[in-house]
This record gives structure tokens, sequence and C-alpha cells, in this order.
């Protein structure tokens, strides 16, 4: 997906194996060729390559600027549809939510439901995307608000949560593709064919990021066109009454919020990978205004034309039930072409998240989150460490059910979200003049308001979830608190490279922001 920095990182070791803080001189490892030594002046100074890439608007909130890169950006459309598959990759898993609460509520949960939650979610991050264009994203907003410790928890929550999202794809795959191949519906071919989907997309993420963009514009458009043709074919059997079924007695709330939540979110993930994108003052904000058009749209209209041209059957929408209602509405070859669609899909969500969580992994790296190694790239500019990484995760996580990975990965989701509006309502209090190329036309008080809707929904979600799953993701965030300080101990004891990246802004701000100025 993207490029190396043409100035790779100086070893930043100090007399204790901590990192030096911006304004010493790094010491260059003497078995590091690649290296160079800077000073604390030219670490803060802004070079003429990196204004041409970044533009002269970011300044960080120290003024560094950031490398450039020498591999190919991620232009817009690509990104688009990266966005696209980080948050939906079409209308597939969205039959659970006339499941759980029949017609009416599933198609006014995705009408409304993104004003209350993916809008905002969106707006705060290319907010906060245009101020830290930068690889670790959230974990930098969060760092900067809140402490590299609390940055330390974002940034092992959304990964967690990114992994558990990841295992769920290859079996998906399988799921639709189990009608034409019995042999998949389990055993060991099934565990096999896992295995072997997971190293050839996990290839493909090695490859390049702007690979992987390309690929995601040809899946999106070839998953969206079957809905499409779809829902022009569904039109002769409309019948407006079927949408206005409902059963408030008889609804799966905790199902239902899940459903709605799961194919929702994930619109800040994009923001690990800014460091990799073409021009991101403008190209973030753009992507991911077009992105919520385009999913909404995708989840919407499909599922209005599904229920509004077949006889409703509650039991029967689950995952996969919309290539049968294809089937219905124009014929078994549309039944086919959607299922096929929604295999490759699953392709596109994988290589997509898994760009991401890596590229974050990288991210923290360069901050000295995490030892030296996962900030080392590829010949193609890759993450391999971060890749092989979260590729383990994936094959260790690939048991659990469809319905536990949507609620595990929701449960951490939500903690880690919280942090992030947090981070953002504190960065627009603590430091209301610093330079925000995309901001929302909101004050400070607009800011807190923005915020109130997404973050009651993060509690009732975290309300409904099981014990058993609750437990779990207890369990994981407990691991997260108790990780950090183990990293910290093992870097004082120098048993594992730690470094910052010099190149990159130094996140103590020396601003003349008031914190006063509460309101802009």
């Amino acid at each position: 997906m993207r490029e190396e920095r043409n100035s790779s990182e100086a070893s930043e070791g100090g007399g204790d194996g901590a990192p030096v803080s911006r304004g010493s001189t790094p010491r260059p490892e003497s078995n590091d060729s690649d290296q160079v030594e800077k000073t604390g002046d030219t670490m803060n100074e802004p070079s003429s390559s990196s204004v041409a890439e970044y533009g002269p608007d970011y300044e960080g909130l120290e003024g560094g600027q950031p490398t450039v890169d020498s591999f190919r950006k991620v232009s817009l459309i690509p990104l688009v549809f990266l966005i696209f598959y980080e948050v939906s990759g079409g209308p597939f898993g969205i039959e659970d939510s006339v499941n759980a609460a029949g017609p009416l509520l599933a198609l006014f949960g995705f009408l409304v439901f993104p004003f209350i939650w993916s809008i905002p979610e969106a707006l705060v991050t290319a907010e906060m995307s245009t101020m830290f264009p930068e690889n670790g994203g959230y974990v930098v907003w969060v760092s900067t608000a809140l402490g590299p410790y609390w940055g330390f928890q974002q940034g092992w929550m959304k990964w967690l949560s990114g992994v558990i999202d990841n295992a769920l794809y290859p079996v998906l795959f399988l799921d639709y593709i189990k009608s034409a191949i019995p042999a998949l519906e389990g055993g060991y071919p099934r565990t096999l064919a896992v295995l072997v989907l997971t190293v050839l997309l996990t290839y493909m993420n090695y490859r390049g990021l702007t690979i992987v963009g390309w690929v995601a514009v040809f899946l999106g458009v070839f998953s969206l066109l079957p809905f499409a043709v779809m829902s022009f074919a569904a039109i002769p059997k409309l019948k407006p009454a079927r949408w206005l079924v409902v059963d408030l007695h008889n609804v799966n709330w905790s199902l239902y919020l899940n459903t709605l939540f799961w194919n929702l979110n994930y619109w800040d993930s994009i923001s690990t990978l800014a460091g990799e994108v073409k021009d991101p003052m403008k190209t973030l904000p753009k992507s991911l205004f077009y992105a919520v058009i385009v999913v909404i749209f995708g989840y919407f209209i499909p599922l209005l034309a599904g229920t509004g041209a077949t006889k409703l059957d509650r039991e029967r929408w689950t995952d996969g039930y919309l290539a049968d209602v294809a089937k219905i509405i124009a014929g078994v070859w549309l039944r086919w072409w959607i299922q096929g669609a929604a295999a490759l899909s699953n392709m596109g969500m994988f290589v997509a998240e898994m760009s991401s969580d890596s590229f974050q992994l990288l991210g923290m790296a360069e901050r000295g989150m995490l030892p030296e190694c996962f900030g080392r790239r590829s010949k193609y500019g890759t993450p391999l460490v971060g890749i092989l990484f979260s590729a383990s995760g994936v094959v260790l996580l690939s048991w659990l059910s469809f319905q536990e990975i949507i609620a595990a990965e929701n449960f951490l989701y939500c903690f880690g979200m919280l942090l992030e509006l947090v981070s953002f309502i504190r960065l627009r209090i603590k430091y209301p003049t610093a330079r925000r190329p995309y901001k929302i036309p909101v004050g400070t008080i607009g800011a807190v308001l923005l915020c109130v809707p997404p973050a009651i929904l993060i509690f009732v979600v975290l309300a409904l979830s099981s014990l058993k799953v609750a437990l779990i993701s207890l369990g994981a965030v407990i691991i997260g608190l108790v990780l950090q300080p183990g990293l910290k101990y093992i870097e004082r004891k120098r048993w594992v490279k730690f470094s910052v990246n010099s190149n990159l802004p130094d996140l103590q701000p020396a601003t003349n922001d008031s914190t006063e100025a509460l309101v802009d």
C-alpha cells in the first residue's frame, strides 16, 4: 500500500535504552548504515520535500514534518473503497437485522443509525486524521490528549478488535460457497481452506497498499452491482405494506444493535493509513464523505428491495439469505452472482482490515510503543512483522462463532471509541487554535454535543453484551493494562530494541493556546 520513508529511522537509544526526547541528539547504531544522525534542530525543521508532500498546513502541534515515502501513495478512489471495505463491503451480514427486529426496525436502523453513529465518527476521523496525518491514527490522537499509556491501551484494544473482526471473513467466504462445495461445511477441509485463504490474502497485503486499494475498487464494484440489478428487478414486485411490519414484543435487541453497530462502524480505521495517503489533508475528508454515501445506500436500497419484494419469514433472514432473495426476485443466475460477490467481498474486507491493523502496529512502533521490528518495512513498503502478527491472530481466533465474533469485537471497539471521543473533546478544549486542516464547523460545545449520541449508544451496546463476551473482553482489556508496563520494562532492560522515528512531529505541543479558551 505504501512506501518506505526515504530517511530511515535514526536509532533513539539513550544510555538506559529509552528513546531520546525531541531536542536531544540521536545516536545512530554503527551497524545500521542507512541511519543518519539528526540534531535536535533539524528534527523540528520541515524539509522542502515534506512540505511538498503534505502541504504547508501540516505542522503537527510542534511544527515537525513527516518524511516523504519512496513508494506510491493511495489516491482518492482507492481510498474510498478501502474505507468501504473497512466499514461495510456490501449488504452481506445485514440479514440478521430483519431476523432480530423485522423489516420496519431494520430499515429504520440503517436509515437513522448513520446519523447517530457513522456520520459523527466519520467527522471526528476526518478532523483528527488531518490534524495528525501519520500511521498510528487514533493511537496518536489518544497519546496526544491523554498520554502514551492510554495511547497504548487504545492501540491494543483497537488492534485486537480488528483482528477478531478479520477472523470472521474467511469463515464467511466459505459459508457463501459451501453450497457449491459441500466438503467445506466442516472438518479438516474447512480448517485447511481457512488457513489457505488467510495465507493468500496475507500475501496480497504484503505486496503493497496501492495493490490492495485498486483490488478493493474492483471488488467493490463487483460486489455492489448485483444488488443494483436486484433492486431494479424488484420494483414491479414491491409491496410497501411489507416494510411496515413490526412486532415490538418479539425483538432481539442485542442482536439488532450488534448487527447495526457491526455493519456501520470502523470509520476510524482508515486513520491508521493516513501516512500512506496522497495529499491527506484533502483526500481523507473527501474519501470519508463519499464512502458514507456509498455505505448507506449500499445497505438501505437492497434491504428495501429484499423486504418489499418477498414474503416475510424472519427465521430465514440469516447470513447469506439475500442470495436466496435474489433468486426469488430475478432467478438463480442472480443468486449465483450475489454468492460470488459475497465471497469476493469478504476477501476485500480481509485485506482492508489487515492493512489497517498492520499499519497501526507500524505507527505504534514509530512512536516507540512497540519494538522497532514492527516499524520495519518490506521492499514493497508494507509492515512485514505487523502483517504476520495480525495474520497469526486471525488464525488463532477463527474458531469463534459469528455472533461471538461480532459481540466481542463490538465490546472492545466501544472501549476504544470512548477514548477517541474523550481525546477529540480534550484536544478541542486544550488546543483550540492548533492547526486543523479539516475542522468540523462547530465550536467546543458543539463538539461535545456531537459526541453525546455515539457515547450513549456505546453504553447501550456494552450493557446488552452477554456475560461470556463481557468477561472475555474485559480479560483482554486487563492484558493491555499490564502489557504496556511490561514492554517498558523490556525497553529499560534493553532486551529488545525500541526507537522513536525522529521525523515525526512531537506529541508534546509547544503552543500559546490557553486552556481558558473553552469555546471557539
